[in-house]
This record gives C-alpha cells, structure tokens and sequence, in this order.
C-alpha cells in the first residue's frame, strides 16, 4: 500500500515533540502507512546588528539534523512557495504553533490539514490557550487535534486528550506537559487517518450555549499589568500563567515621583483575613515583601528590577530599598 505524505507546518519547541514522534514511528516501523516529505516554517531570523548571523527556527533545527526537506516562505500567499509545496504532492497537512494559513495552502491535499491547538476545544481558542487556563484557575486543560476551516480554532475536532494543571504549574511547566501530550495526540490522529479510522465531531456539538466558552486572545504589555485589587487566589494564578512569560508586573512609586517598573515571576499566596487595604505592602526591608490583597497576602518570590536580571526578593533587597515606596493600583 502506498504511504500518505505529509507536510509538516510548525516553528517553536512546542512544534518539535510532535515532528519528533511521527519521523521517530516513521523510522521504526516500515509499515506505518506514512512518510515525512517536507516541513515548512518561518524563515531565520537576524539574531545581530550587522545582519550577517541567522537564527534557525526550533523545528527547522531539528529538520535539517534529520534531512527533512524545508520551506521557509516569507508569504504563505506566495505563488512560488504555493508551487514548490504542491510538488510534495502531500496527502495530509499537520498544523503546530504555525501561522493562519490560507484557504489556498490548508486545503490543498486530498485528505486535509489538521491542527494541534494547546486547549480542549472549544474552551480556548486563540493564541494564548496555556496562558489563559492557569490565569482563570483552571484544574486541567489539554490538546486537540482539529480539521482547518476558515474561522481560526472551529474546526471538526479528531481527538482531545487531557492534561492536569497542578497548583505549582506556571505557563512554562504547563507548556511542557502539553507539549509531550501533543506528540502522543498528533501520533494518534495520523494513525486513525492512516487507517480511515478518524472520525472529526463539529464544535458546536459540544456545547449549548457561545456564552460559556473561554477566549484565549493574544496577550499584550498591558494585559499583564497585576490588578492587585483582586482575591489571593486570582493574582496567584494570574502571575503563575503570564510566568515565564511574557510575565506579570507592577510599579511601585515613591513621595518624590520616582516610579520603578517590577516585573513578577513567582508568588506565594496566603489566604487570611485582615483588615488592611489591598496593594499596601509589607517589607522588613531584607528577607521578604508581601502585598495585602482581597483574603490574604501575596508573597513576592522571584522578580525583576527594570534592567536588572531576575532574583529572589532577598537578593532584591540586598541592592535596592523598597522602604518609601508603594504600589500604583490600575
């Protein structure tokens, strides 16, 4: 029987486990019913001044070390791009951490192209699927594999699997889990289409109501600002799923006008009651800073002066005096 070809579609780490176990079963066993022809990504980037040193994409690093054929189009709506892929003559498409693709590049092989999304959907669609679930609380998320449509995120779903979020898990961790999860999916939804087995199930049989799904909306400077006015628990969680990045921040000022941008990695909550204003800090000045927040405190743990690298509070403490100064409430 001949094997589907498959093109590849994908840029960061998170797009490399995938790839890793289709061409790690592709190798192991003859009669998997596929093949790796090419992969496609972002083109290198310029990682200096003078613009003579090129930086390789995570999954184009990982391409030429095994030999894969690589694309890499400036414009995805790019005719000569559009040809050189349909010279691959792909049977299946496979979309992670990639960019939207055109209806003229999704829809171009016989069997489609499929999508690994960060989040069970439909819970989550957008681009910061991990961030979001640990921002709201979440106790577990996952990954799916869905069929390309025109609306981004909505397409037939093939599989979901789950994966729980611990109460330590920042984006970083969680980012990890789903990761390795997202091999084992994306391996599993090419085997059920190898075998005509794979069965996609529309999103809006999945739920009653729009009004209850999640959004994941791309993540900017702003969004990241902590509302310190909110319950121990919620900037626990907010700063855990901007950490380690892009990361939560603050600022603090002083009587004199002099304000201090503090970004915020790593927090500890205590839950209590107290009667003190929400953003009023607490400080001996040496070992520890805490911030009255709605039930309770939130410790700060590990931050990042602007310009300075990121340290433990005490290391903070050491160089810079937090005495005069407060929090800037949004």
């Amino acid at each position: 029987m001949e094997k589907l070809r498959i093109v590849y579609l994908g840029t960061p780490d998170f797009a490399v486990e995938p790839l890793r176990r289709l061409l790690g079963k592709q190798r192991e066993c003859s009669g998997c019913g596929y093949e790796i022809v090419g992969v496609v990504t972002m083109p290198d980037k310029m990682i200096n001044k003078r613009g003579n040193q090129l930086l390789m994409s995570p999954v184009k690093q990982f391409a030429v070390a095994e030999n894969l054929p690589v694309l890499q189009p400036e414009s995805l709506k790019d005719e000569a791009f559009q040809n050189a892929l349909r010279e691959w003559r792909a049977d299946l498409q496979i979309v992670v951490a990639f960019r939207m693709l055109p209806e003229s590049v999704w829809n171009m092989p016989r069997l489609g192209t499929f999508n690994l999304h960060a989040s069970l959907l439909p819970q989550y669609r957008g681009a910061a699927p991990i961030n979001w679930a640990i921002i709201n609380g979440d106790k577990e998320t996952g990954v799916t594999t869905f069929f390309l449509k025109h609306e981004i995120d909505t397409g037939d779903v093939i599989y979901r699997d789950t994966v729980a979020i611990d109460e330590k898990d920042n984006a970083g961790t969680l980012h990890d889990k789903l990761m390795l999860q997202g091999g084992d999916t994306v391996l599993r939804t090419v085997e059920a289409i190898v075998r005509g087995e794979a069965t996609a199930v529309e999103q809006t049989a999945m739920y009653d109501n729009e009004c209850d799904l999640r959004p994941a909306p791309k993540i900017f400077r702003e969004t990241c600002r902590i509302d310190w006015g909110k319950s121990a628990s919620q900037v626990y969680d907010f700063v855990r799923g901007m950490s380690p990045y892009p990361a939560a921040w603050c600022e603090l000022a002083d009587a004199q006008g002099k304000e201090v941008a503090l970004k915020v990695y790593e927090v500890e909550k205590e839950l209590s009651r107290h009667d003190r204003p929400c953003g009023t800090l607490l400080t001996d000045g040496k070992t520890f800073v805490k911030v009255a927040v709605e039930g309770g405190y939130i410790s700060l743990v590990e931050v990042q002066l602007a310009g300075k690298k990121r340290m433990p509070i005490a290391d903070l403490l050491r160089g810079f005096s937090i005495e005069g100064f407060e929090l800037k409430m949004n």
